[in-house]
């Protein structure tokens, strides 16, 4: 097996992080297959610290990759068969045939675990932007300790792997741009209509560095923390799957009409201009003045379907089958000035922060955390995707004087916190031990340790290669 290997490094096992987690997985991959893998990949989940709902707008967004990971054990099967299987017995096994498989997204419930993996096996293999080898089977076990639903990427980390996990396989080229922006596109056979920022940071992190995505082209820049900034994430146990209901591409739609709308009125050629981002470069305006054209030309709190149609002058068919998606074409009103006065409002915060953390000040931390109160606040009133258990936590967190917002799609999930300095992490771990985690029956006799934690950022996803002496090596993607 050869891969292109010019931006890749290799590493002993004692400085692979998960390295337990991988020899359990590697034993229970042998058990399961009587065979070794070939190789294993290791793919982070991520927090973003600020940037909500921006990304499929076109805006920078600020994540950093966290300790928790999903891992891929794979080997070539001696069928055309994918048998994927997950080392939790909860989940049930799948197999299919590599040359004819379709992902048929239940209407209810959203996507199966599995139809994750398949996403990132159709991704690479359907894929123009690279060469690869001719479709051949594969023996894929699961591992992972990211917690599903929480806004911490657990789906996206899946279809990421996989990716990377299906190109090695199939010998082609690693190149973490051009396989962050399969792993963005495939994610949409399962119909998130997604803006690429959790594939982005799963390739580009590195450790010790949160990153400033940004787009067209896809660049990562990595940004120095306060050196006294510490981060806590605090699952609010309430679960979100942004693929199992229509809110999140209700959003993307509201976000992409109300870029048209605004086009049409500024007499541009609006079908072409769906992105916030774009429209403000076509007007050559600031975020600024981009908030000021929503407040002067989006007036109505909501707006009918119909209103739409004579608005924008289109059919009722031009209007179902082009401009929604298929889980929001039954919608009837839509929110186009609060989703867009937060995607503008929040672009800016973005870069805000980014000019906040490059600035060494003795308030630096304390501008930051009103930056992320802010943004919750916005997520909460104008985006609204928050939830009662996030917002509880906000709340605690406001007593204590620590910024904190919801992170990740919302409606449930994860807040991330900042904190200054570590004392300061441990009165808030303990503040939502007793006043918050105390009520949640859910948190009962859970290790409190998993659902509030301190992290810091990790590298991007990697590849672990079993050698002829059963020694793991890393081949970082």
């Amino acid at each position: 097996m050869t891969t292109d290997t010019s931006d890749l490094c290799v590493q002993v096992l004692e400085t692979i992080p998960s390295c337990d987690r991988i020899s359990r997985l590697v034993k229970c991959f042998s058990n399961e297959f009587s065979r070794a893998p070939s190789f294993v990949v290791r793919c982070s989940g991520r927090v973003n610290i600020i940037g909500e709902h921006v990304d499929y707008c076109g805006y920078p967004v600020f994540p950093m990759a966290i300790e928790q990971t999903i891992l891929l054990a794979i080997a070539p099967s001696n069928d055309n068969l994918l048998h994927i299987k997950n080392a939790n017995n909860n989940f049930k096994p799948y197999k299919c045939n590599v040359l004819t498989f379709s992902i048929d997204v239940p209407s209810v419930g959203g996507p199966y675990w599995y139809q994750y993996v398949l996403c990132g096996v159709k991704g690479i293999l359907d894929s123009t932007a690279i060469k690869h080898d001719a479709p051949r089977g594969m023996l894929i076990m699961l591992s992972g300790n990211i917690p599903p639903a929480s806004g911490l990427s657990s789906s996206s980390a899946i279809v990421s792997a996989t990716v990377l996990g299906t190109a090695y396989m199939h010998n082609a080229t690693l190149h973490k741009q051009t396989l962050a922006t399969i792993s963005a596109e495939c994610e949409k056979f399962i119909g998130t209509q997604g803006g690429g920022m959790d594939q982005a940071i799963a390739y580009l992190a590195q450790e010790g560095c949160a990153q400033l995505i940004d787009w067209n082209p896809l660049r990562a820049t990595p940004i120095q923390l306060p050196s006294d900034a510490v981060f806590v994430i605090a699952n609010s146990l309430s679960e979100a799957n942004k693929a199992a209901t229509s809110d999140f591409n209700q959003r993307v739609v509201e976000c992409r009409l109300a870029s048209r709308l605004l086009a049409k009125q500024m007499k541009l050629n609006w079908r072409d201009l769906n992105r916030f981002a774009d429209l403000q470069k076509a007007l050559g305006y600031s975020l600024e003045e981009m908030e000021s054209l929503v407040n002067g030309n989006l007036s109505q709190n909501s707006y009918t379907r119909m209103e739409l149609l004579k608005l924008l002058e289109v059919t009722e068919d031009d209007f179902s089958e082009n401009l929604l998606t298929p889980n929001t074409r039954n919608s009837q009103s839509f929110k186009l000035r609060q989703r867009a006065l937060h995607v503008f409002q929040e672009a800016l915060r973005v870069q805000q922060f980014i000019e906040t953390a490059k600035i060494t000040s003795d308030d630096s931390v304390s501008r930051m955390k009103t930056l992320m109160r802010q943004s919750h606040e916005s997520l909460r009133s104008l985006y609204e995707c928050s939830h009662e258990n996030l917002d509880r936590i906000v709340q605690i967190s406001d007593q204590l004087g620590i910024g904190t917002r919801l992170t990740g799609a919302g409606w449930g999930g994860c807040v991330v916190a900042l904190c200054d300095g570590l004392d300061e992490s441990k009165r808030f771990v303990e503040a939502l031990k007793n006043e918050f985690y105390a009520n949640i029956p859910k948190a009962q006799g859970c290790d409190i340790a998993t659902l509030c934690f301190a992290t810091s950022p990790q590298r991007g996803a990697e590849i672990y290669l079993m050698d002829k002496q059963n020694n793991i090596l890393s081949l970082s993607s």
